[in-house]
């Protein structure tokens, strides 16, 4: 019989909070998959309406996928977490962008009609894997001059989007990244932030066991001055600095995905609805403007405009490849739609988790909007990739 699209909904959200990578970092003691568990556990608490048998698949991206970041965590992290041995999993990766994809790969298996309940995240341990361990790049990549050398260095790659983009210069790159640490110390402030976090167990070798309950990331007092100061490592007298692009961190995320009707027929509350999901591949010397193309196909397909979109969640992989973005769709660099609490540059960056975090916000920012109908969720990808998803606010009050 032919299947009818059904309507997908973003339930709920969580993730730990964010460490730094290294030795002196939140979760230098703390396993990849533990922390992946400790989100599925706290979204599966918050929604007891929900019964475990219900959950259709498990989801988990990871970039690295090795060590405790390996052996199909998906389903190594299912059943860690105490779901029943008949929930399956999967992991996925796509760099970056690993649990948007998760997001968009599941959803559009619910909308199929394969499943009505699946949880989908990501998760990085940058400390315990950094970018690339592991990894044989094919030598073909540059002898055949397939891609320039720079492609394979993410700081490298946005160095060239400085030259793409010559009026962004570092002065300005410096000047967002000071709005996202003000952002993100403001929303914390308001309490903004935490409801999204789960208190996560952690233990040092030095001070014993403790608790993470706020994102080491953030540097509040952040300025201008302090900026002009760093270095820039990935190009004498260049643009990129450890200021002005998101830092190497540890963290997972983990969110709820339903059928609308199912969530309904469950007691479950949805925060936002997915409309449309787009990815484009663009130079990988260039991976950051990925959004650029990924958005305007979108929209495209979707018969909108940027004036249409009333949030955007952009990650902050470097400053310049958000300015990038904002510059090609003419949006102002202190637009007051594009991350009202900050973003990567100040909360941090676990590679393959951050599009669920970007979610998270959000839905979290559609519940107090509810003038807003449609906002964005977007992110360059590693290798020349961009992927954009547009969500609807389940609260817009233009529906009422």
């Amino acid at each position: 019989m032919p299947r009818t699209a059904r309507d997908v909904v973003f339930v709920d959200g969580v993730r730990t909070p964010f460490g730094k990578a290294g030795p002196k970092g939140l979760y230098a003691e703390t396993r990849a998959d533990d922390l992946v568990v400790r989100a599925i556990r706290e979204l599966m608490r918050r929604n007891p309406s929900l019964p475990p048998e219900r959950v259709d698949e498990v989801a988990i991206a990871a970039t690295t996928q090795t060590g405790d970041q390996g052996l199909t965590i998906g389903r190594s992290a299912a059943v860690l977490a105490g779901l029943p041995k008949s929930v399956p999993g999967y992991a996925i990766d796509r760099m970056c962008a690993g649990a948007m994809t998760a997001v968009t790969t599941t959803g559009a298996g619910i909308s199929f009609g394969s499943y009505d309940v699946v949880i989908a995240g990501g998760v990085e341990h940058m400390g315990r894997h950094p970018m690339g361990e592991g990894v044989d790049p094919n030598p073909r990549f540059l002898a055949d001059r397939l891609v320039d050398p720079s492609a394979l260095v993410m700081g490298s790659t946005a160095e060239n989007l400085h030259d793409r983009f010559p009026g962004i210069t570092k002065e300005r790159a410096d000047a967002y990244a000071v709005r996202s640490q003000q952002k993100v110390a403001a929303a914390y402030a308001a309490g903004k932030i935490q409801p999204d976090l789960v208190p996560t167990a952690i233990r040092s070798v030095e001070k014993g066991y403790g608790l993470a309950t706020a994102d080491e990331p953030p540097r509040p007092g952040t300025t201008l001055e302090d900026l002009a100061k760093l270095k820039t490592p990935f190009r004498p007298h260049g643009n990129v600095t450890a200021g002005n692009a998101a830092g190497l961190n540890d963290g997972a995320t983990a969110c709820l995905l339903a059928a609308e009707d199912v969530a309904r027929e469950l007691g479950l509350a949805p925060k936002m609805r997915l409309v449309d999901f787009s990815f484009a591949g663009v130079e990988p010397e260039v991976m950051g403007v990925g959004p650029v193309p990924a958005t305007e196909k979108l929209l495209a397909r979707n018969s909108l405009t940027m004036d249409d979109i009333g949030l955007i969640e952009i990650n902050e992989a470097f400053a310049v490849q958000v300015l990038a973005f904002l510059e090609h769709f003419k949006i102002a660099d202190d637009d007051a739609r594009v991350n009202p609490w900050g973003g990567a540059i100040a909360l941090g960056h676990p590679l393959a988790s951050s599009g669920v975090r970007l979610m998270n916000q959000l839905a979290r920012l559609f519940e107090e909007r509810t003038d807003v109908r449609y906002g964005l969720t977007t992110m360059c990808v590693g290798m020349g990739m961009g992927g954009t998803v547009l969500w609807e606010n389940v609260n817009w009050e233009g529906a009422k």
